[in-house]
């Protein structure tokens, strides 16, 4: 019969680790996986005896918390619900999690508590300049410039506190990190390829000479409970295998710490499809996410890339921030009325036009065989039969589809149909850099909270006069 040690020889296909399996008795195994246990349960524990965790579930909350906020703004209803939206987030972060964790232990981390201090506070301070640099990548690109800087001065080693920041930032393995960052965000595509598009938010924004155009706004932070794998001083065994960051302190037994971290993303569109918004943002964080790793895999051998590798952590991170926004603006608005009909922005969750399979960028055309260039013609056109409505919509290939339903007392707006702005459209979003203030208390402009002429929204603001209504 085969043995297990044989076994697990051929499937590893590694002459060096099956021998090192080949030696070690059925009870040094059973030591081995009592005290990865062990070091599990104690991660685990470390992990929810950490505020950074509860901190960055209450970040999420917050998010969603101001996203439906400003749908019933700008909408007077309210198309997400804020804790499904957490839940849901905080289950794919934990999903994430595992993962990374799982490809980081044969990759390996030297990470001290003082380094994760470090982390957590450059996190915390770009934070507080704008929500989407709490991202890994800006706060372990900035502290990779910090250390070769460092680096660059070994006799200086400051006094006090600041002396025990200075020796933490030198002992941080920037190469390490910046694989746990490229890991992170090829974990971070997969998600908004899987999610992204859910979390989109309808808003009207200020377009090209001043004319309003419908659009999403698409943002989700996801907590990422990590539990890596480090080197440490133990009476126990020794991995069967030796990851890549370490060396000999392997040998010495190993451990595993807990590093709460939060991933995310924020996209504005108004000429896509939020679907193929989020596909388009996947690809490009997982292409980023494989060149930070492959840099980062070749400073670990070549040190003279550490700095290099630092500065595309952040600097190509904020580039496709910037190109994002290039390509927007260089878009043709998706939602815009046509000539003779009316461009669909969104669909309100359990309304008649979800049911009759109607879709975001689809056009209406005619209610009850009236043509409706206008939303006042096609209201006028919905009350000449309360009770039944026949729709011609042309779907995204400008295919003409037929549909038709009952119309129930009592149902929600008719339809239930968001509809892109006109020129009579009262409210106008700009999008701006969103804040930890704005997070814990949205605004509303001057004109908003007024109630007068419309007029797009400054800098300072998120609305502008009346909200306009659902269809």
């Amino acid at each position: 019969m085969l043995r297990v040690d044989k076994l697990l020889w051929w499937i590893v296909k590694d002459r060096e680790v099956g021998l090192m399996l080949e030696g070690i008795g059925v009870d040094d195994r059973l030591d081995l996986v009592l005290e990865g246990l062990w070091n599990l349960a104690g991660a685990v524990g470390q992990l929810f005896l950490q505020p950074f965790y509860y901190i960055s579930i209450i970040m999420v909350l917050l998010l969603y918390r101001r996203q439906v906020i400003l749908e019933r703004r700008l909408f007077h209803v309210r198309l997400n619900n804020w804790l499904t939206q957490t839940w849901r987030t905080v289950l794919g972060g934990l999903l994430a999690g595992i993962c990374v964790s799982l490809i980081g232990a044969f990759i390996g981390m030297t990470l001290t508590v003082e380094g994760i201090l470090c982390i957590w506070a450059v996190a915390i301070v770009l934070l507080l300049i704008r929500v989407r640099y709490l991202c890994l990548a800006y706060s372990v690109g900035l502290l990779g410039v910090i250390q070769f800087v460092l680096d660059r001065f070994p006799s200086f080693v400051g006094s006090g506190w600041g002396a025990e920041v200075i020796r933490a930032v030198r002992e941080l393995n920037i190469p390490a990190l910046l694989c746990l960052v490229g890991l992170l965000h090829l974990a971070e595509g997969l998600l908004v390829r899987w999610q992204g598009a859910s979390f989109a938010g309808p808003l009207f924004f200020e377009g090209k000479r001043g004319r309003l155009v419908g659009g999403y706004q698409m943002q989700s932070l996801w907590p990422v409970p990590l539990l890596l794998l480090i080197p440490a001083h133990t009476t126990g065994g020794v991995l069967p295998w030796t990851p890549l960051f370490g060396g000999d302190a392997w040998q010495e037994g190993f451990g595993l710490v807990a590093l709460p971290i939060i991933i995310g993303f924020s996209e504005m569109t108004s000429g896509m499809l939020p679907k193929v918004k989020a596909r388009l943002t996947s690809n490009r964080l997982m292409v980023y996410g494989l060149a930070v790793l492959a840099l980062a895999l070749l400073s670990h051998w070549w040190g003279w890339l550490l700095l290099p590798a630092a500065l595309v952590s952040f600097l190509a991170h904020e580039g496709l921030v910037w190109f994002s926004r290039f390509e927007e603006q260089e878009a043709s608005p998706l939602f815009v009325n046509p000539a003779g009909g009316l461009k669909v922005l969104a669909i309100l969750p359990g309304s008649p036009a979800q049911e009759m399979g109607i879709q975001a960028g689809e056009t209406i055309s005619k209610v009850n065989g009236v043509p409706v260039p206008t939303k006042e013609e096609m209201h006028a056109a919905l009350r000449m039969n309360p009770a039944f409505c026949k729709l011609e919509v042309l779907n995204l290939k400008g295919e003409l589809k037929f549909l038709q339903r009952a119309i129930y007392a009592g149902e929600h707006h008719q339809l239930g149909v968001i509809l892109a702005p006109d020129e009579k459209a009262p409210v106008a979003v700009r999008l701006q850099p969103l804040s930890l203030l704005q997070l814990l208390k949205p605004r509303r402009s001057e004109a908003g909270a007024r109630g007068g002429k419309r007029r797009p929204a400054g800098r300072g603001g998120d609305t502008a006069s009346q909200p306009p209504s659902a269809g």
